[in-house]
This record gives C-alpha cells, structure tokens and sequence, in this order.
C-alpha cells in the first residue's frame, strides 16, 4: 500500500473553466466539477511532487511528465532527481528503471484492493465524477475560479491508507493534496497538459 498512497498519486492520478459558486456547491458538491471537467481518452503534461515525510523537517521533491491513456493507464516519467518509469495499469504497478529493468511492484490479482484504488484513480482522472460517489463522501469547497473539492474515503480499507484526498483545477486537475493515515502529506502540481498528440507506438508498448 505504501507504493499505492505514495508514487500513485505521486500521479493520480490529472485528468479533471470558470467560476464556482458556493450555493450551487452546498446543493451538489459535483455540479459544478461534472460541467467544466474534461473527459478526454488522452492527456499528457508535466508533473512536480513534494512529499512531506513526518517527523522530517525538508520535503522531497521531483518533477517528471506523465502520459494518461484512459483504456490503457498512466505512464509516470521521473526525470529528477533520478530518472524512473511507473507503469499504472488497473491491474498492477510496474516499474522501470534506468537500465531498462522492470518490476512488478503491485498486482492487482494478488491485491484486490489495488482494484478499488486504481478505480477511484481512473475515475478522478477520466473525469468521471459520478463514479466517484461510491467511494468518497464529496465536500464541494467555494472557489474564486475553477472548482476545488476534498474526498473522504468511505471504505475502512482506504481509510487506512489516506484520510482525505483535496483537488482543485478547472477543465483539468491542477493540483492534488493527499493527506496519508500515518501523518505522510503529498503535493502534486500539473502543468503543459495536452490531449495531443497521439498514443505513440513505442509508449502504448510501456503498457504491455
């Protein structure tokens, strides 16, 4: 799980223009995030993380791209400060490393909670709002622009792992705060997102 709270949303994850209301939030913490967000089978940007340990007084930090095919997963780029690859499926998590290595770090079939998560993850990333309900009490928060809402975990399983999950963006998610069980805090910012080009051959192949 520690794989799964961590680089995973070290991802998450980045998929979901214009001002929120806060009574239309109170009515429907959704609304609002359901008519800007995009749902795109494609998008590709730049990601920073900052990971705030507990009891450790420096973050880490690292920076990459990702790639996000929504029938296929999330191709996660580490470029500093060391290179890597994280391969999201939602099955399994599947690292590379700089010599071409790779390792199966988690597989869906022997963990069939990495299911629900990768689920959730594909929703949030897809902009599938609806299917998030299942999983997550939804706080809608007000908002200058964009949209901004925090995610509580239903389930004792996900409670375990994280406590709440906060998004906040406008035709995209712009940036994830995950708040870990065990005092963990993981900042994510996503920036050059495109829903273009294509799939290329060689990173539908990163899936395989």
């Amino acid at each position: 799980m520690k794989m799964i709270r961590g680089r995973v949303f070290a991802f998450v994850l980045a998929v979901v223009a214009g001002g929120v209301m806060a009574p239309a939030i109170a009515a429907d913490p959704l609304v609002q995030v359901r008519e800007q967000v995009a749902q795109v089978p494609l998008l590709r940007g730049d990601f920073t993380q900052e990971k705030q340990v507990a009891g450790f007084k420096n973050p880490l930090r690292s920076n990459g791209r990702f790639v996000l095919a929504r029938d296929k997963g999330v191709v996660w780029t580490t470029t500093a400060p060391f290179p890597s690859e994280l391969v999201i499926t939602r099955d399994r998590i599947l690292s590379r490393q700089r010599d071409g290595s790779r390792r199966v770090e988690v597989d869906g079939k022997q963990q069939p909670g990495l299911r629900s998560v990768n689920a959730m993850m594909f929703a949030l990333m897809s902009g599938d709002m609806k299917a998030l309900t299942s999983t997550f009490e939804v706080k809608g928060e007000p908002a200058a622009t964009g949209w901004a809402m925090t995610l509580v975990p239903r389930s004792r399983q996900l409670a375990q792992a994280f406590t709440s999950v906060r998004l906040s963006g406008d035709r995209y998610v712009r940036q994830v705060e995950l708040r870990e069980a065990n005092g963990d805090l993981t900042r994510l910012r996503f920036s050059g997102m495109s829903e273009t080009p294509a799939l290329s051959r060689d990173e539908a192949a990163r899936f395989e």
